[in-house]
């Protein structure tokens, strides 16, 4: 199979300096290219800005910001067969980002924002017959259930739901929740282990997609 992951977190600048993110080490969408490559399968990895060095794939394209992860994946849906979309991407931007660093003053500062390009729900409509799409969430709360809308919103086959613990943790509990209804819960398991475990269910859904 041919893979197009995602990993990581995007940054949306407010000035050459600063700028919006979030806590996403990568590590997950690197586990699941890591696993897809060991499978023998050709990956292509969309990775935002991360610390640790990237895993070893056939394709591999980093990028900041929303709009750049949007136009990476635009361009090569197609011709993958699956989307694992494992990013943290940053749902606002500035919509106004100062060209010059900005200076501090004495009184409030307040951040006009607009929202980024979303990612899966774009996917979603572009799929193709065949192609198999994963999401990821987090939550705080309603684990389950909001994982069920994301995937019913966006056209999705399988969400990966996590708490907030998830996070840089070396352990973990995860939902899987399936486009036929059914959901899987994991207690304590590694990346390495939810990743193995995420693309046996994306093989299953492939072989039911071609049936």
């Amino acid at each position: 199979m041919r893979f197009l992951i995602t990993a990581g977190p995007t940054r949306e600048y407010l000035d050459p300096v600063r700028y919006l993110s979030n806590a996403s080490t990568g590590r997950m969408g690197a586990a699941l290219a890591e696993a897809a490559g060991r499978a023998g399968h050709r990956v292509t990895l969309v990775l935002g800005p991360v610390e640790t060095p990237p895993p070893a794939v056939d394709d591999l394209l980093r990028v900041t910001s929303a709009r750049e992860m949007f136009e990476a994946v635009e361009a090569r849906l197609e011709a993958c067969d699956a989307l694992l979309a494992a990013a943290a991407v940053a749902d606002y931007r500035p919509a106004n980002p100062s060209p010059e660093k900005i200076r501090k003053g004495t009184g409030r500062l307040t951040l006009d924002l607009e929202p980024t390009p979303d990612i899966l729900a774009e996917m979603g409509r572009r799929r193709r017959p065949g192609q198999v799409l994963v999401g990821f969430c987090l939550e705080s709360e309603d684990l389950q259930a909001r994982a069920r809308a994301k995937l019913e919103a966006k056209g999705l086959d399988l969400v990966v739901a996590n708490p907030p613990a998830a996070v840089g943790a070396a352990r973990q509990d995860a939902l899987l929740v399936r486009r036929d209804g059914a959901c899987e819960r994991l207690t304590g398991v590694t990346k390495a282990d939810l990743a193995e475990r995420i693309l046996a269910v994306v093989a299953r859904l492939a072989d039911e997609t071609s049936a």
